[in-house]
């Protein structure tokens, strides 16, 4: 009689090469899982993307609870001198902690990241030096869910130094070069609260990143309506320009004309509010019109990260 044969059967459990299959089965289905965006399940999520992915000098402070059950205060910044993760400097005979969103090299996991940063910078003494912390917790454990934050925008790097301390020619030189880079920018308000709307004069002409919270399905749908309906617009000098993803969020950007103050722009952007307001409510099957303006919605997307 010939022998069963026993090939399909797998590995035998227990084996060394069962053990390896299980592990690259595992790691195959993680890859297949999207991770978690950073600041999901903040207030503040569309501001702290905003600060991490386009917003060049601003600071924003942030309250968090440390392993102890203390109360801290720090400052999230757009970038720090050299790019570092974190600093702290004695202001007013205070400590002050700053936690950078903008980094090099970026960090795996940025919301253990953020965290250890964050941890360290509220108890930290003027003139310590960050060097990485074990993730203990996530970011959306210790920061307060509800809190939102009051992002303050600069027109240069300046507050990277205290007032009247002597910087070194060649780091002086190189806030010179870095505040050269910088575009004027403002945050405007939308009457329903949502989103957070980025102004920026890039020169020959001036845009609007809109920052929004929904999920992808669910904006493009919106958009599309909006679209077809004609009202994808902040009014006269503005056009839809497109959209980009950036850590789990859908960007919508509008190109404006650049001889307009980003106040002028307020009246504009409650119509548009209002519009993908009321687009946002409606579930009801896209129709032709609108379909075809999402393909092209769509079509115009890009992935920064």
């Amino acid at each position: 009689m010939a022998k069963k044969s026993k090939r399909g059967s797998g590995p035998r459990e227990g084996s060394n090469r069962a053990e390896r299959m299980a592990e690259r089965k595992a790691r195959q289905a993680a890859s297949l899982v999207a991770p978690t965006p950073p600041f999901h399940g903040l207030a503040a999520e569309c501001d702290l993307v905003a600060m991490r992915s386009f917003i060049a000098s601003a600071t924003a402070k942030a309250t968090f609870a440390d392993g102890a059950g203390a109360t801290n205060e720090v400052d999230f910044a757009t970038v720090l001198p050299g790019a570092v993760f974190a600093d702290v400097r004695e202001r007013s005979s205070e400590m002050q902690g700053l936690v950078a969103l903008q980094t090099d090299p970026e960090p795996s996991d940025l919301r253990a990241s953020l965290a250890a940063a964050l941890t360290w910078a509220g108890s930290a003494k003027a003139g310590d030096t960050y060097a990485g912390a074990p993730a203990d917790a996530q970011l959306t454990e210790i920061l307060d869910p509800t809190a939102t934050l009051e992002v303050i925008v600069y027109e240069n790097f300046d507050w990277w130094f205290t007032e009247g301390v002597d910087v070194d020619p060649q780091v002086k030189a190189m806030l010179e070069r870095a505040n050269e880079t910088i575009l004027p920018t403002a945050r405007l308000h939308p009457a329903s609260g949502v989103g957070a709307p980025w102004w920026v004069d890039a020169g020959e002409r001036a845009h609007l990143r809109w920052v929004r919270p929904e999920d992808e399905e669910t904006l493009m749908n919106a958009l599309a309506r909006v679209h077809a309906a004609g009202a994808l617009t902040m009014g006269e000098g503005s056009r839809f320009a497109g959209s980009f993803r950036t850590h789990g969020l859908v960007v919508p950007v509008f190109d404006l004309d650049v001889e307009a103050h980003h106040e002028e722009w307020h009246d504009g952007l409650d119509a548009l509010d209002t519009a993908l307001t009321e687009a946002l409510a409606d579930t009801s099957d896209l129709t032709a019109a609108q379909r075809s303006s999402r393909a092209g919605i769509i079509g115009r997307q890009v992935t920064l990260r």
